[in-house]
């Protein structure tokens, strides 16, 4: 098994900025912003990017989302009453 490591963490170890990943990748700072705070999933082409230019394979990079998800039940209060 691969042992995987977060974004921002890749990126303090190889004292990499956003600014750096930003050009090495070509992609919107939005975006990038995104998927290193673990708010957006890359796609295929934008997880190479990123892991070519942090110097690991992509299998190497923790994707996903990182902030809890909150669940509810039922519909929320605009439907009326949730149990």
């Amino acid at each position: 098994m691969v042992k995987t490591t977060r974004i921002a963490d890749l990126m303090g170890e190889r004292a990499i900025s956003m600014e750096r990943l930003l050009e090495a990748t070509g992609m919107e700072q939005r975006v990038l912003k995104a998927i290193v705070d673990g708010r957006y999933t890359a796609s295929p082409e934008q997880r190479r990017s990123i892991a070519e230019a942090l110097g690991v394979r992509p299998e190497q990079i923790a994707w996903g989302y990182t902030t809890q998800v909150d669940h509810m039940y039922g519909h929320g209060p605009q439907f009326g009453r949730s149990p």
